[in-house]
């Protein structure tokens, strides 16, 4: 089974389908043990926390795809990748972009309608192509997919410039042009969404990303509201940060890691996600083997 048909069952069997961010593979093998049935690698968190940089534009193909394939590497989930604006200016680019994400065991991926010197979704001062434009890239994208179940997924940025009868538009366009599912960027009311699925008929992804424009709704106010999937891409990455960062100016202050003890995953626990002593077994049974 291709990552693509486990991510459309996915969606077929959870309504709607939980997607979580996983900044790396042991939050990948994390969020599987937690019960989720597709995972998320951000744009903005490969920019933040692979490269230490803002979600500008900065990061390239190589970047993303070296993140994928540890995620995919070690954790069977279904992936959704953000692929910003396809990474290049050209068909040529989201082409590349898009048989290199299957070929690194991506299951579905989101491209947007920003322009290429792109912006956080929830920044002000968004620049968008046009529609036709954007068109070009989702259909370079579907002609390019090796696995015909890999998802192209559509987000539109232009809520905030051309409101939302303008930007449901774009979305009918882009699910014309071949977008498996719709992601409404920044949405700020409930309904919208509902609006956005009534007129495209196809999956619409709420992206529930704390501290932006659009408000935590909760699973089933969104189901309500007919949304497909929920998207929560960096929950755990900020998480982390904050647990981090105490750690690090506790030790710093204190002189001692103690305090921070009950806060912390013990060995055992880290052990355990990732299989070690597995791993460990296989290696006395091959010293064993030597020794005899």
């Amino acid at each position: 089974m291709s990552a693509g048909v486990k991510f459309r069952q996915a969606l077929a069997e959870e309504k709607p389908l939980q997607v979580i961010g996983t900044i790396c593979a042991y939050h990948a093998l994390m969020a599987k043990r937690a019960g989720y049935k597709a995972i998320y690698l951000s744009g903005g968190g490969v920019a933040a926390g692979s490269l230490g940089m803002p979600d500008l534009g900065i990061s390239n193909l190589d970047d993303v795809l070296t993140d994928i394939r540890r995620i995919t590497d070690v954790c069977e989930l279904p992936l959704l990748v953000d692929v910003d604006t396809g990474f290049g200016a050209s068909a040529f680019n989201v082409a590349r972009t898009t048989r290199s994400l299957v070929k690194f065991g991506a299951a579905a991926m989101h491209i947007e309608d920003q322009a290429g010197a792109k912006r956080c979704g929830h920044r002000p001062g968004k620049e968008i192509v046009s529609r036709q434009e954007m068109c070009d890239r989702i259909k370079a994208a579907v002609d390019a997919r090796t696995d015909p179940a890999f998802v192209i997924m559509a987000r539109t940025d232009a809520l905030a410039s051309e409101g939302i009868d303008r930007a449901m538009e774009r979305a009918k366009a882009y699910v014309e042009a071949g977008a498996d599912m719709i992601f409404p960027e920044a949405i700020t009311e409930l309904g919208m969404y509902r609006r956005f699925a009534q007129a495209v008929k196809v999956p619409i992804l709420a992206n529930i990303t704390e501290f932006g424009q659009s408000p935590l709704f909760t699973v089933a106010e969104l189901a309500s509201a007919e949304v497909g999937l929920v998207l929560y891409p960096l929950t755990g990455f900020r998480a982390m940060n904050k647990a981090a960062l105490k750690a690090y100016e506790t030790v710093r202050k204190t002189g001692t890691q103690k305090s921070l003890l009950p806060e912390m995953q013990t060995r055992e626990e880290l052990y355990d996600i990732i299989g070690y002593h597995a791993y460990e077994k296989k290696l006395d049974e091959l010293f064993a083997r030597e020794r005899s």
